[in-house]
């Protein structure tokens, strides 16, 4: 498969959000701020309090306990709302009429929208600016929107390119450093065995396409001042990316096919499909779902559009935010900070399968050399880490990303599913995104 953004991220999930976004994003709905700040948050964590959180991280719940444990006045009710999208309509709704979390896990493709309706709170005031050295620059940025902090990074997805390394060997092939050597491969790959192919992809993917776009060298989202929006599909990275797909799929070089289905991971654990372009978090998955095929897959960073040059980007990735209408914001922002910054919680974190943001855990020796029994026993980190490190600068998602990713199956996802052009897919994918964007209420910007 190409890319599954999120972890798996459901589609359903991703359709059932439009109705109930659409009240998300009125910017005078939801609750002000409220309250008074504190220059620090951390003195509210010595007035018993209990603070909902709302999460579906994997294996969170240990480190809530360690929370719990470390301040004994503050009891923390974890909650599963539901994953990626059906959290988000289910926290929209309740942001209006009541039962909002304190506390709630956002993906930072879906933060600006709730930026937008302020109904989460700003934690500069609770001396969030202050931690900025401790992340990463590409998951920092994902936080830092409109002049404001809304969150704190809690995990990435930096870009990779995961291939069978079973496969490689037998056709004597290398791992493509470059998008021409990736195509190049795709051909003798399908060639020797026509039942396999150099990978899939979903087309109902949007957050894959991107990651895609991202690593071009694409920015095809702009927000300007909170009422103007422009979205740009069809400049040099959308032409680049758009041509090699296009061409392969055309060729059957890869395969069109829905992600994360039994059919799916049955094909990827038999081979099938000899590379898998994801974010870092991949290998947990791999282990789960997989494990019989452990020693055949490794990681290489994600091919390159210009020989020698190293350029990436994220595929995933949450934050952890503060709803603007908790009564107990300074306790809150505390718990958020910790669960983020804190040395035993990020170590926690990563030790249950999310990938760091925090530079400390990654530049760590023991996280670098980490052998990942996932991929043959091979240090990946190493690679994971580098290609966090050279993230693209300047991405932006929309105000309404949610919505958009949940219209591209039926344009650029109905492009490759019929094997025209993606640029037309792309060109029909900026049409319902900007007639939306009319639709409640912003300018759309020329691109």
């Amino acid at each position: 498969m190409l890319f599954r953004s999120s972890r798996g991220t459901g589609r359903k999930a991703l359709a059932a959000v439009p109705a109930a976004l659409a009240l998300a994003l009125t910017a005078a709905c939801g609750s002000s701020s409220g309250g008074t700040p504190a220059a620090s948050s951390k003195d509210a964590l010595n007035a018993p309090v209990t603070l909902t959180f709302w999460s579906w991280a994997p294996a969170i719940a240990p480190t809530v306990k360690l929370f719990e444990q470390s301040h004994p006045d503050i009891k923390i009710n974890l909650v599963n709302a539901g994953q990626s999208a059906t959290e988000y309509t289910k926290l929209a709704t309740a942001m209006k009429g009541g039962g909002a979390p304190d506390v709630a896990q956002i993906e930072y493709y879906a933060l600006p929208q709730f930026v937008l309706s302020k109904q989460v709170a700003d934690l500069t005031p609770y001396g969030a600016a202050a931690l900025q050295p401790q992340y990463t620059k590409s998951a920092w940025a994902q936080v830092a929107i409109n002049g404001g902090i809304y969150g704190y990074p809690q995990d990435t997805g930096p870009l990779v390119m995961f291939y069978r390394t079973d496969v490689f060997k037998k056709l004597g092939l290398n791992p493509p450093a470059t998008w021409a050597e990736y195509q190049a491969d795709a051909a003798k790959i399908h060639q020797a065995d026509p039942t396999k192919y150099i990978g899939s992809i979903d087309p109902a993917d949007a957050g894959g396409m991107n990651s895609l776009l991202w690593q071009a060298g694409g920015t095809p989202f702009r927000t300007t001042n909170s009422t103007t929006v422009t979205t740009n599909l069809s400049d040099d990275a959308a032409n680049k990316v758009t041509t090699l797909w296009t061409s392969l799929i055309q060729q059957k070089q890869v395969n069109v096919t829905a992600g994360w289905t039994g059919d799916w991971w049955k094909a990827m654990g038999a081979g099938t499909y000899a590379t898998w372009i994801a974010g870092a978090w991949a290998p947990g998955v791999i282990a789960s779902t997989i494990p019989q095929s452990q020693a055949d897959w490794a990681a290489a960073p994600v091919p390159q559009w210009t020989a020698g040059t190293y350029v990436s980007a994220e595929n995933g990735g949450s934050s952890v935010a503060v709803m603007a209408n908790s009564p107990h914001k300074a306790a809150a922002a505390a718990f958020a900070q910790w669960l983020d910054t804190d040395p035993t919680a990020t170590q926690a974190l990563t030790a249950n399968g999310l990938f760091p943001a925090t530079t400390a855990v990654l530049n760590s020796d023991a996280f670098q050399n980490a052998s990942i029994a996932a991929l043959g026993g091979q240090q990946a980190n190493k690679v994971f880490a580098d290609s966090s490190a050279h993230v693209a600068a300047g991405w932006q998602y929309l105000p309404f990303q949610v919505y958009a990713n949940s219209v591209y199956g039926d344009t650029v996802g109905h492009a490759e599913t019929a094997g025209t052009s993606l640029l037309d897919g792309l060109a029909a994918w900026k049409k319902q995104i900007d007639a939306y964007a009319g639709q409640e209420g912003f300018k759309v910007g020329n691109s």
